[in-house]
């Protein structure tokens, strides 16, 4: 019984924590769920390494979405964006938060696009501004019922390197191609402006200076947006990391699995 209680307790204390506001206690409730499974295994096994084998499993859940959904996933290979409606903005609040301060920051609308990945719906409101010489979008992202939406500021230089800020919550799904840098800042920041002035230090601390930069075409900025993923898949492919199925698709290989399971644990650290 003393020992039911103390799991309990420990799982009672994580709970609690985990409904705080501060990320730092959110964060030890995550650690407290770890000690709770580790007196679990111990209690249930009546040793220490038992224990240890119960906070390890947390690690390894993953692999349940891992060898199910992801395995059987078969990815187009030259996905193309198409013009469309946006989804009703009543599920995407921010969204339309961050397309008023792009107008307001002087961004100008270019275009609303989407694609389709596996069951995955995702929907780009496109900007550009000739003086900040950068591309903003706002991206909304649906699969079954989760939804969410991120900012991305892009930026181009002359010798072809790509510079993106973004606020997007998760680790990438495929390796970032050669020449496409990504500086990622908390997903709680969701103000455009203060998203602006990070790209504009981001610029700065890798010393890429304005007169550095590629005017953007507004015309061509769709065409961009595929380019860099055929890009990015052509480089997985080279890496091992996906595998074509011979039908116009790609899928995850066994070293490719092994890769999305780092990220997610990545993933599991970063936003616990």
């Amino acid at each position: 019984m003393q020992e039911t209680l103390t799991v309990l307790g420990f799982v009672v204390l994580a709970v609690a924590l985990r409904t705080a506001r501060s990320g730092w206690l959110r964060k030890i409730g995550a650690f407290t769920f770890l000690v709770a499974s580790y007196f679990f295994g111990r209690f249930l096994t009546g040793s220490v390494w038992g224990g240890l084998a119960g906070v390890v499993l947390w690690f390894f859940l993953p692999w349940i979405e891992l060898l199910t959904r992801i395995r059987r996933m078969r990815l187009p290979l030259n996905n193309r964006l198409r013009h469309r409606t946006l989804p009703d903005p009543a599920f995407f609040p921010n969204a339309v938060e961050a397309a008023a301060a792009m107008e307001e920051a002087g961004f100008e609308h270019v275009v609303d696009c989407g694609w389709d990945w596996s069951g995955m719906q995702q929907f780009f409101r496109l900007f550009w501004h000739p003086e900040e010489m950068a591309v903003a979008a706002v991206c909304l992202c649906e699969q079954s019922e989760v939804a969410f939406a991120f900012i991305s500021v892009t930026s181009y230089d002359e010798s072809g390197r790509t510079w993106r800020t973004t606020n997007y919550p998760f680790s990438p799904t495929l390796k970032c191609a050669p020449g496409v840098r990504w500086n990622h800042v908390p997903c709680e920041r969701n103000c455009f402006h203060q998203i602006l002035d990070d790209h504009r230090l981001y610029l700065a601390s890798v010393g890429v200076r304005v007169q550095d930069l590629r005017m953007p075409d507004p015309e061509l900025i769709e065409g961009q947006i595929e380019e860099e993923m055929r890009f990015q898949v052509q480089h997985n492919l080279d890496a091992g990391i996906i595998r074509l199925t011979g039908d116009g698709h790609f899928e995850y290989s066994r070293r490719g699995l092994v890769f999305l399971w780092g990220q997610f644990v990545k993933d599991m650290l970063r936003l616990c």
